[in-house]
């Protein structure tokens, strides 16, 4: 079909392959902008009684936009899910501007509900040292016991994302002082690596029963493939329930101590959010504010004044 003629559904699938290919976004979020497009799409061909062309597209009023927002609504679509999907449309737009012709003035008009910021949730100073001293001690076969005791050490040590401490490669052992990682949107930075992180990734290195060829993933499976993050996760629920902590404490919430206690430290909020791989300073400030909420608890809890309040 000629470029005139490509169907919004053609469009949208072009623009999903430009985010993966030229934008290098996470297939996470390309599933989930494409789901979003899909959905919305659908519902123009039951709103509009047919299926939508690229004209339509271009003609549809505030009216239209208010009517898709609140039909997700009715199912269930909370606001964060609402401001994704927006979001998802006006990047399609954005991007099928100057290559598809599409343009409109109405979407503008559209704003998705605000949605309560919540805080990250950090585990605590000890219970992140005590999810990293039990891990390798906690199964029964000791690399495996290592590697999950690694791959933590570089959540809480280096502050990896989880998908990040999984893509690393044989040929990146031994670990080098400054690790160059590839994160979200392709942004690469530089990690510090501390010395015990070096020796913990060591150490399952040594332990573990496979070859490691060097462009093979560095962090194996039971079976010898390469390891996923669902049994990552499900290493950390057993270490949650050995050491009565709570459902809060996940992968992703070592990540979040990393940054958190780096900051009660006394770290700088720009290096913090170097070191994290954000593209914006107002990302990592929220790391701020779950501090200022730790200090103000544990005055509340603590100052002779406050208890005799209470």
């Amino acid at each position: 079909m000629a470029d005139g003629q490509e169907s919004p559904h053609a469009l949208a699938a072009r623009f999903l392959a430009h985010l993966e290919g030229e934008r290098r976004y996470s297939p996470h979020t390309i599933k989930a902008y494409g789901g979003d497009l899909e959905g919305w799409l659908g519902f123009l061909s039951r709103h509009l009684g047919h299926v939508p062309s690229r004209a339509d597209l271009n003609r549809l009023t505030a009216t239209d936009w208010r009517a898709w927002m609140a039909d997700r609504r009715r199912e269930g679509a909370g606001p964060r899910t609402l401001q994704r999907a927006l979001s998802a449309v006006n990047s399609f737009y954005a991007w099928g501007r100057t290559r598809a012709g599409l343009d409109n003035a109405a979407l503008g008009l559209v704003e998705a509900p605000k949605a309560p910021r919540r805080l990250p949730r950090p585990v605590s100073e000890q219970a992140a040292k005590s999810m990293l001293a039990t891990a390798e001690a906690r199964h029964g076969e000791a690399w495996i016991g290592a590697r999950d005791a690694a791959v933590l050490a570089l959540l809480y040590g280096a502050g990896l994302r989880i998908s990040e401490a999984l893509a690393l490669k044989v040929r990146d052992h031994p670990l080098p002082d400054a690790l160059r990682v590839t994160g979200k949107g392709g942004r690469v930075r530089l990690v510090p690596v501390l010395k015990p992180v070096r020796a913990a990734v060591e150490a399952y290195v040594e332990a573990c029963p496979f070859p490691l060829e060097a462009d093979s993933a560095l962090f194996r499976g039971a079976r010898g493939g390469a390891l996923n993050a669902r049994e990552v996760q499900r290493a950390v629920e057993a270490l949650r329930g050995a050491l009565g902590l709570p459902s809060s404490a996940t992968p992703h919430a070592l990540r979040h101590a990393f940054a958190t206690h780096l900051l009660a430290h006394g770290g700088d909020l720009r290096a913090i959010q170097e070191l994290l791989g954000h593209a914006s300073l107002s990302t990592t400030q929220i790391y701020a504010e779950v501090d200022t909420a730790r200090l103000l608890s544990l005055h509340a809890a603590t100052h002779p004044r406050a208890r005799r309040r209470a």
